[in-house]
């Protein structure tokens, strides 16, 4: 099949349009009115013509619902493009790659590379998650594919025909704590790093933020990648779910939220309100810079987008003016850049980070002296310990090695025996048990105020507890020094001392650590 961009990436690229998706919801079943909603609205915007692409969520809220996969290919046969979200959630590495072949072989080429909502529902109780790969190692396997995916065979290897997706990555601009946040933009790297072709932001209602991102692109030289802002159109029902933290990474403040309510009192002009704030959004995000506007909403039809749309333009040439009707800062958030007072946004000064050095406890201490000490090319006992690992391993004593380990592991760090460890790339945290969602290259964008999306109020971030004890010896900038790559499962259950001074896990090969030669056998 020939190489070509698809509609939706030419609108993204080309300097004279705005592009425009619209965010549909297929719900759950087959044959139900959720689906048959969907169709239709996809024949309206083929007709009408407004709309570039049209996103497909993939369970969104950690609920089961029908494939976007699936309905993507279908909609793609009614003229229309469809942009799949496409999520780590629920497959693993595998399943996920079987599932491009087929996109491809369908001709769906637009993505939306997203970690996924933490699984919450399910047939029979809650489904297992499975976060085998984060979003930003999935962005590394589709740009392979792009490539042509090299994979052994018998005789070797053997390159496949490369695919041609285009695909992008999130990024949530909208966090309260400087941890979080440059955790967030730190990821954002990495994700551009593996491939990401495109961003488009998580939803908020704070233009400043919005604006951010912008900036934060252009600082870490990317500012040639299209971003597409986030424009939601915000019921009361929807805002008073978000406002509690309903709906992981989504903000809306209290100031918001009231002049929400305040509108719904007169319910006849409620939903005139919501649609003219939206078109102010529109406005203000395409004189801002961003390529594009991701349009979403409960119960929104395709009347309602062309009304954003045209009431948009029309309100373009003034957006500047615009942007103090969207003020809405979380209360004492922080921000990436200083703020310029003359336009209600930013100057590209970042403000000083320097000054606050979080403290760290004497286990972290410890940990760092271990490190240097034992696990360290140049360290004292590397040498001894490497000695230790050839004599250790496949010997009848590698059992009780590996069980002594793990179990001081699982007192000092919840150690789950993957075998591939990470505690190294996230400041001797284990990912795999202090995160639900085994993150290794950054935070996922479901935190709120600090604290894991799982367990708010109850377990901090681990990404956020890797940058303060980073912070403290500054050297917070490693984490977005180097992609980490997915567990091999081939070393499950097996001792990850082993497999470091054996040259067998990710951290060995990163440092040149190379198997020992083996023996030449006898006689």
């Amino acid at each position: 099949m020939p190489d070509y961009l698809s509609k939706y990436q030419q609108s993204l690229v080309a300097k004279d349009v705005f592009s425009i998706t619209w965010e549909l919801v297929p719900g759950r079943g087959a044959f139900e009115k959720a689906q048959a909603e969907v169709i239709a609205s996809a024949e309206l915007a083929a007709k009408g013509g407004k709309v570039h692409a049209l996103t497909l969520t993939d369970n969104p809220s950690g609920n089961p619902a029908i494939s976007a996969e699936m309905l993507g290919a279908e909609v793609n046969r009614l003229g229309i493009e469809p942009l799949v979200h496409f999520t780590c959630k629920d497959k693993n590495r595998n399943e996920l790659e079987a599932l491009l072949h087929g996109l491809e072989r369908a001709g769906v080429r637009n993505l939306l590379v997203m970690t996924g909502d933490y699984t919450y529902t399910g047939h029979r109780g809650r489904a297992k998650p499975v976060f085998d790969l984060d979003a930003t190692q999935l962005l590394g396997l589709i740009a392979d594919m792009n490539k042509g995916l090299e994979v052994p065979t018998l005789r070797g290897t053997s390159t496949l025909v490369p695919t041609h997706f285009f695909a992008g990555a999130a990024v949530s601009p909208f966090k309260a704590l400087e941890a979080e946040q440059v955790t967030q933009y730190f990821k954002l790297k990495k994700k551009l790093e593996a491939g990401a072709q495109f961003i488009v932001t998580q939803l908020g209602y704070d233009a400043r933020k919005f604006h951010e991102v912008l900036l934060i692109m252009k600082h870490l030289g990317y500012e040639h990648v299209p971003v597409v802002a986030n424009l939601y159109v915000l019921t009361l029902p929807a805002a008073r779910l978000m406002n509690k933290n309903g709906v992981p990474g989504c903000v809306v403040t209290d100031r918001l939220l009231a002049q929400l309510e305040e509108e719904a009192a007169d319910k006849a002009t409620a939903k005139e309100k919501r649609l003219e704030r939206a078109a102010r959004m529109y406005a203000w995000m395409k004189g801002m810079g961003f390529a594009g506007v991701h349009i979403g909403g409960h119960g929104l039809k395709y009347e309602d987008v062309e009304f954003i749309i045209s009431r948009g333009e029309e309100l373009v040439p003034n957006w500047p003016d615009l942007v103090r009707e969207f003020e809405y800062p979380m209360p004492g958030g922080w921000y990436y850049f200083e703020k310029d007072p003359k336009t209600g946004l930013n100057t590209e000064t970042p403000v000083d980070r320097s000054g606050s050095r979080p403290g760290v406890g004497l286990g972290y201490r410890c940990f760092r002296l271990l490190h240097q000490t034992m696990f360290e090319p140049k360290g004292v006992f590397f040498r001894p310990m490497s000695w230790l690992a050839r004599a250790v391993d496949g010997s009848r004593l590698e059992h009780l090695f590996t069980r002594l380990e793990h179990i001081g592991k699982q007192v000092t760090n919840e150690c789950l025996h993957c075998g591939d460890c990470a505690l190294f790339d996230v400041a001797y945290l284990c990912p795999m048990s202090q995160c639900p969602k085994g993150q290794r290259n950054g935070p996922c964008g479901g935190g709120y105020q600090g604290w894991c999306e799982v367990y708010p109020g109850e377990r901090q971030c681990v990404w956020v507890r890797a940058y303060n004890r980073l912070k403290h010896y500054r050297e917070e900038e490693e984490i977005a020094s180097r992609q980490v790559p997915p567990p091999d499962w081939e070393l499950y259950r097996t001792s990850s001392w082993l497999n470091y001074y054996l040259g067998r896990d990710h951290t060995a090969k990163r440092l040149g650590i190379k198997p020992p030669e083996k023996k030449a056998a006898s006689g």
